[in-house]
């Protein structure tokens, strides 16, 4: 395992894997990391539980990045309007998507490279998002529409060679 290191981020387990949201203060952290944990109660997306709120550890272990929380706000979370509150959380999870709010790379058609970021040596797939642009659709359908989800097609099913299909038709509907 390399050293645990802290960063100011928010982060939320959904299904077996954690969304890491990183922005500076002010972006909306908090705001989307409740509204994942919301998605899961609804069944939108798998069950979603938040991990760490405003500060969460990195670490590696077996080639995966994991995050953990800050043991001083664990089970902490602010609710924009209502103010800091508890909630259930895990102890430590793998990490399988970044998210960036106000992100200065955001664009319309990322190139691929913008959709990977290295944490401490390990490659995670990443969306950067812009300043005044909602996170919670790009992250639901990254989550419902990334490959290696049970429910969708490789890139041998879709006949345009991309990939990231819920059928093999739905890129010609």
């Amino acid at each position: 395992m390399s050293e645990a290191r802290s960063i100011h981020a928010s982060a939320v387990k959904v299904g077996e894997r954690a969304v890491v949201i990183r922005g500076p203060s002010g972006s909306g952290k908090s705001r989307l990391a409740f509204d994942l944990i919301l998605c899961g109660r609804s069944g939108q997306l798998p069950p979603a539980i938040l991990v760490g709120d405003d500060r969460v550890r990195f670490d590696t272990g077996g080639g995966q990045l994991l995050v953990r929380p800050v043991h001083q706000l664990a089970g902490l979370i602010e609710i924009r309007g209502l103010g800091i509150r508890r909630c259930d959380f895990v102890e430590e999870a793998t990490v399988g998507l970044v998210v960036d709010l106000a992100a200065a790379d955001a664009e319309r058609l990322p190139p691929p490279q913008a959709l990977q970021t290295r944490i401490l040596g390990v490659e995670i797939p990443r969306i950067p998002v812009g300043q005044g642009f909602s996170p919670l659709p790009l992250v639901v359908a990254a989550l419902t529409t990334a490959c290696g989800l049970p429910t969708l097609k490789d890139d041998a099913d879709c006949f345009k060679g991309i990939g990231n299909h819920i059928t093999p038709t739905l890129a010609t509907e």
